[in-house]
């Protein structure tokens, strides 16, 4: 009997991926945003062989060069250095960023929930409280009280920005949980003696896993967001080394005189975030079974 239905599953599985591809490629915003997201991982990837200049080659005869002159697509900054080239350099640290405090946030978010609900009792009590009480101060202010005791670097960001991001997805994979809790297939797993650990890794993650990655896309794009306003504050990445937010920094000064130095970094930002928010969009609604075809 088991083995029938592992081959019912297996049969049925790849015609449920397919019809969760059709649906998130209907939506056309989730689309454009894989494209986009797309093309500034290539932008940002290839960047030591795409990027026309090094990030830090100053030319002094060329400073504050406009765009489209002197063999420079998006202009010079203050130093002569290339708008394009740096851009390119900066998305590496932005999206690494981005990218590894997602997965911080998820471990992070994941373990405490998960734990939470399936334990129960004083160990529910605890770490949801400790979540709440996490929730209680805006992400932007504990980054910050946290980022001025902490050299930064690439790791140490977003080790920082996964630390004080993760209660959001505890919340959600604790009702997850609490809803599975109760289901056979768990009640067999705990009869057969499978420890803790093994139910919710082995049982529990595979079926929580739609709201996962929505919350992974979603969670992205916050990163980003506070990685450029700590970089922006003075607090994240340091020059020379760029990145999004501290190339905004840079140009506040000269923002009346020549703008495209903050715009271009302002628009790669926005870019992203909207884009990762799209993304999630698109799965929320591919993945949903409540939302109709």
């Amino acid at each position: 009997m088991a083995d029938v239905l592992l081959a019912e599953i297996a049969a049925v599985a790849p015609s449920g991926r397919a019809h969760v591809l059709r649906r998130f490629l209907r939506h056309r915003l989730a689309v454009l945003g894989l494209i986009v997201v797309a093309i500034l991982g290539c932008a940002a990837a290839g960047a030591p062989w795409l990027a026309p200049y090094e990030p830090d080659e100053v030319a002094i005869t060329q400073r504050y060069s406009p765009p489209f002159s002197e063999g420079r697509f998006l202009g010079a900054d203050d130093l002569g250095r290339d708008v394009l080239s740096r851009l390119m350099y900066a998305g590496r640290i932005s999206l690494s960023v981005g990218i590894s405090a997602m997965l911080v946030t998820l471990v992070v978010g994941f373990l405490v929930g998960a734990f939470a609900a399936y334990l129960g009792g004083w160990v529910d009590t605890i770490l949801m409280r400790l979540t709440d009480v996490m929730l209680c101060f805006p992400s932007v202010f504990l980054l910050l009280f946290v980022a001025a005791f902490v050299t930064p670097s690439l790791a140490s960001i977003a080790l920082m920005i996964g630390l004080t991001c993760w209660m959001e997805i505890a919340r959600i994979v604790h009702a997850q949980i609490l809803a599975l809790k109760s289901a056979d297939f768990i009640a067999a797993a705990r009869m057969a003696g499978a420890p803790a650990w093994r139910i919710v890794l082995r049982q529990i993650l595979p079926n929580t896993l739609a709201p996962i990655l929505v919350a992974a896309t979603l969670n992205t794009a916050n990163a980003i967001l506070l990685e450029s306003y700590i970089s922006f504050l003075g607090y994240g990445i340091q020059p020379p080394e760029a990145s999004w937010g501290n190339m905004l920094t840079n140009a506040q000064s000269d923002f009346q005189v020549d703008p495209w130095l903050a715009v271009f970094p302002g628009l790669a930002i926005t870019l992203a975030v909207a884009s990762f928010n799209f993304i999630g969009d698109g799965l929320r609604d591919a993945l949903d079974p409540r939302v109709r075809d």
